[in-house]
């Protein structure tokens, strides 16, 4: 019987690694993930160590990057990158060869991949990601940063029930990471609170949002600054933020308790 395959898988964020391999579980229950990596470095560290046959890379994670630590694997392991859906990646990746899955990965998407990863370890293909194919990417990706910054978001698409709506992003009050979805807080026609989940990363629409009108206050957590009543201090340098006209308490973390110096 032949061994099972392995996989490592490599995020910043605790939630998307666990939710990545739950979706493998599921989709390629033979599939052994037998290593997950908080960054880049650590993630290099792990190969070394366990020498896994496919590697699921973040590509922006702090310290060494996805496409950093995939030099350092080179063509000893097969790569999927797991990117946040935004036209950089998306352009750079979809003019090589390389697998990459959108965040929040789509099932649909993730079996077409591993249907790929199953057919390459059958026939014991080598890696494709040559050294000089992720130079070429790296290359893509920094031209593409290079160009100017999209505006800031104005409105944040919503599916509700069978209806698409457009939530003006001057109404939101905060939005909250919730799994692989944002929950975001807004204000209805009539000045109601509202709710809806949508499916981009917390990450993503802070990255888009303009920096003056929103604030992160906590790793799963962003609030509109023109919606906030008061600020509390808690303990162990925490804070929680008030609501106008809203019941919800929001936490702020110890990381941006810098953010209300002025209490």
């Amino acid at each position: 019987m032949p061994p099972r395959p392995t996989a490592l898988i490599a995020d910043d964020e605790p939630v998307l690694r666990e939710a990545l391999a739950s979706q493998l579980a599921q989709i390629w229950p033979e599939l052994e993930v037998i290593a997950q990596a908080r960054n880049g470095r650590e993630a290099v560290e792990l190969f070394e160590a366990r020498r896994p046959d496919v590697c699921f890379l973040d590509v922006h994670m702090p310290g060494l990057s996805g496409v950093e630590a995939a030099h350092r694997i080179g063509s000893r392991a097969h790569l999927v990158f797991v990117t946040a859906y935004d036209q950089y990646a998306v352009q750079a990746f979809a003019q090589g060869v390389l697998d990459y899955l959108v965040k929040p990965v789509e099932p649909l998407r993730l079996a077409e991949t591993v249907t790929r990863l199953k057919g390459r370890l059958a026939a014991a293909q080598p890696a494709s990601n040559t050294a000089s194919l992720l130079e070429r990417l790296a290359d893509q990706l920094a031209a593409l940063r290079r160009e100017p910054p999209p505006a800031p978001l104005r409105w944040i698409p919503a599916q509700i029930g069978s209806s698409l709506r457009l939530i003006p992003v001057e109404d939101i009050d905060y939005l909250r990471s919730d799994m692989k979805y944002t929950r975001v807080a807004w204000r209805g026609d009539r000045g109601e609170p509202v709710e809806a989940l949508v499916r981009i990363p917390l990450k993503e629409l802070v990255a888009r949002l303009d920096p003056g009108q929103f604030a992160q206050i906590h790793r799963s957590v962003a609030v509109n600054l023109r919606a906030i009543e008061r600020v509390t201090r808690g303990e162990n340098e925490t804070a929680e933020v008030h609501l106008k006209g809203r019941d919800d308490v929001l936490p702020v973390s110890r990381t941006y308790l810098h953010r209300f110096r002025e209490l």
